[in-house]
């Protein structure tokens, strides 16, 4: 089931995949793979780029399957029993990689081949494959004495457990029975809108409660108490809930495996001549170091600090004419932008949320891409899927030719992990008799569930998320690389940002909304007047939203700068992280580090940054339409559209330049955000 492909578009037979196929299906795998790897080591012709560097990038193609089958389900639709796979599998895969990238008669090989490349006539593709191939192998120990190579990779074993862990430590704290907060008078309620109360009721019917209204830690459940409910100590309490995650000293707790894994990251960057982790990890990124981040979040940290300062004096005065003498605090802040936003701009999400329907926003992003790139997106049923709620959509050329598959995966479920991503389930590649394999994507969300009375509603932020996911799908789908490893997302993690956040810039354009923003009732297009009022309030509450983001992204930065671990006191280590960049206790940080998945679980480590410096390219890119008076100019489409079929086969820097002419101008995130006026 996970090694055929004996399905349309040699799509995973996901229907058929049982937990029992995953272990054997990646022991033979690996064993697949290593023969290939033997090969290569064992070819008696002198190393080439084609028989070495371009073989290696071909080899593990089944394992890569399997990897691409297993790792989507489990964080989309996991269970105990794939958590327990999960944690045999983690050392094996550790393993086998380290062995890959510490063989050393396959470094000898690729070194032999880096060190006569300017005589080989490589393509610029061929080139940047063969030094990234041997800088990725420099970078992983190939270089190191053979004792510190073992401890590598026990480092390696021990890192990818600890990662699991955290991530499954969060899980179970977000589906904890602890935090399953029924409530049993609707009085308690007042304020929150009928459909946040319906959705509610269901959660409670689900869990044999019909005479109650549960709320969970998660985004969905909680976000509309926050916004709109009056019972500030439900607020609290919901909030609180989320925020500690992974807090509470109990078997879940991640504080230690906080501690484990920042000493191992540090190890490990020593190893290798680094002072820190951070700069270990940045050598790879456009950023390079640590210096350069922290001057470039500081440059940003300040404006946005600022204006939260004069947000939060708005909404103290809000909060003492309902209680005079109260202090505003994290559980307050949305529920009081929320009534300033109805009082400035006469805009309540609940009016705008009938125009969201979920179908309605993902056909207006779809169409987007058409619009921009000329493709097309074709339903198809009868495909295999993992869960029911999964959809499948063929994207096409303007002349029918396959650009790849996407699959669409938008509710929470018990099994799904927090959040919003994009992931290759197979990735693009051309294969040595020159077959172009097309990609195939997925988008997964958390979303709202259809109720009985209405279907999935989307929030704006929700239709943010949507088009910023699509836009990482875009970027895997219309890759044009010869090699995987370059291929799609391969980039640069302060460039990979780009592509998502760019289509963010579209959301509420007029011209777009009227493609996607219809009421679920009437089909009515959404008036003018309200989609002004959207666009006018665009700069409100940036502050916040700034804050919260940079004050993650400062936090990220002060673990990885560590240059010296005894012990972590984790709560006090954050608390003096918000000191010293003053963060005012109005505002709690996005992601408090006990349940910080980014940077403890999905690679982000020293990276959680990438999304305000890639937000210096979208915005800039952006403006490169909007300087043509057209926001979908084909001439400027085509060229950005030229730059995500490249992945990673050039350059980040080089490549953006090539589109824009110049290096990108902060002053259009500074002017989106207003924070320059």
């Amino acid at each position: 089931m996970l090694t055929e492909q004996n399905t349309p578009f040699g799509v995973p037979a996901f229907d058929q995949v049982k937990n029992c196929h995953y272990l054997p299906a990646f022991k033979k795998a690996v064993a697949e793979n290593q023969a290939e790897i033997d090969a290569i080591v064992n070819n008696p012709e002198a190393p080439t780029f084609e028989n070495t560097v371009a073989a290696l990038d071909r080899s593990g193609m089944l394992l890569e399957r399997v990897i691409g089958v297993f790792y989507n389900v489990l964080e989309a639709d996991g269970n105990d029993e794939m958590d327990a796979i999960a944690n045999e599998v983690a050392p094996l895969l550790s393993d086998f990689q380290d062995g890959i990238v510490l063989n050393e008669g396959l470094f000898a090989r690729i070194k032999a081949v880096y060190e006569q490349r300017e005589t080989l006539g490589l393509t610029p593709e061929q080139m940047r494959l063969l030094t990234e191939t041997y800088k990725h192998f420099v970078n992983s120990g190939a270089n190191l004495p053979a004792e510190q190579k073992e401890r590598l990779k026990q480092i390696n074993q021990e890192l990818a457990l600890l990662s699991l862990q955290f991530g499954q430590n969060v899980v179970a704290e977000t589906n904890s029975d602890d935090v399953k907060r029924f409530v049993t008078d609707e009085a308690e309620l007042a304020g929150l809108p009928e459909s946040a109360k319906a959705a509610a009721k269901e959660l409670a019917e689900a869990e044999g409660r019909p005479d109650a209204w549960l709320f969970v830690p998660k985004r969905t459940s909680f976000t509309p108490v926050l916004q709109y409910c009056e019972n500030r100590e439900l607020r609290k309490q919901l909030l609180m809930d989320y925020t500690t995650r992974g807090n509470h000293d109990n078997a879940n707790d991640n504080k230690a495996v906080i501690n484990k894994t920042m000493k191992l990251r540090l190890e490990k960057a020593k190893m290798f001549g680094y002072d820190c982790p951070a700069d270990y990890i940045l050598a790879d990124c456009m950023a390079k170091d640590h210096q350069t981040v922290d001057a470039f979040l500081k440059s940003v940290w300040e404006p946005s600090l600022a204006a939260a300062k004069r947000e939060a004096a708005e909404l103290q005065k809000l909060l003492e004419r309902d209680i005079p003498g109260a202090k505003l605090h994290p559980w307050d802040w949305w529920f009081y932008a929320e009534k300033l936003r109805k009082a400035q701009y006469d805009l309540d999400e609940e009016e705008v949320k009938p125009y969201f329907e979920l179908g309605n926003v993902r056909r207006g992003a779809f169409g987007l891409a058409h619009q921009l790139y000329g493709i097309n997106f074709e339903p198809l049923t009868d495909m295999p899927v993992y869960n029911p709620e999964v959809e499948v959509f063929k994207v096409t050329e303007a002349d029918g030719s396959l650009v790849g598959i996407l699959y669409t995966d938008y509710f929470p479920r018990g099994g799904k992990r927090p959040g919003a991503w994009m992931n290759n389930i197979l990735p693009q590649y051309v294969d040595a008799e020159g077959v172009d394999h097309r990609p195939v994507i997925i988008n997964v969300g958390n979303f709202n569930k259809p109720t009985k009375d209405a279907p999935s509603l989307l929030s704006m932020d929700d239709v943010e998320t949507l088009f910023h996911e699509f836009g990482h799908a875009l970027h895997g789908l219309l890759s044009k690389a010869h090699y995987k490893s370059l291929a799609g997302t391969n980039t640069p993690r302060d460039f990979v940002e780009l592509p998502s956040q760019f289509m963010e810039n579209y959301c509420y354009e007029p011209e777009i909304m009227k493609t996607y923003a219809f009421h679920y009732q009437t089909g009515e297009v959404m008036p003018d007047e309200l989609i002004e009022k959207i666009n006018n309030a665009g700069k409100f509450n940036q502050g916040f939203v700034t804050t919260e983001l940079l004050s993650a992204s400062i936090l990220d930065m002060d673990y990885h700068e560590l240059t010296n671990i005894d012990t972590i006191d984790v709560n006090a280590f954050e608390a003096a992280s918000m000191a010293k960049m003053h963060m005012i206790p109005e505002i709690i940080v996005r992601y408090r580090s006990t349940f910080y998945n980014h940077i403890f679980t999905t690679g982000y480590e020293a990276g959680y940054y990438s999304y305000t410096w890639a937000a210096v390219l979208d915005a800039d890119a952006f403006a490169a339409f909007k300087e043509t008076g057209d926001i979908l100019n084909p001439e400027v489409a085509e060229r950005f559209r030229h730059l995500l079929e490249q992945g990673g086969t050039r350059d980040a820097a080089e490549l953006y330049r090539e589109f824009r002419g110049k290096d990108a101008d902060p002053k259009h995130l500074l002017q989106r955000k207003g924070f320059n006026e």
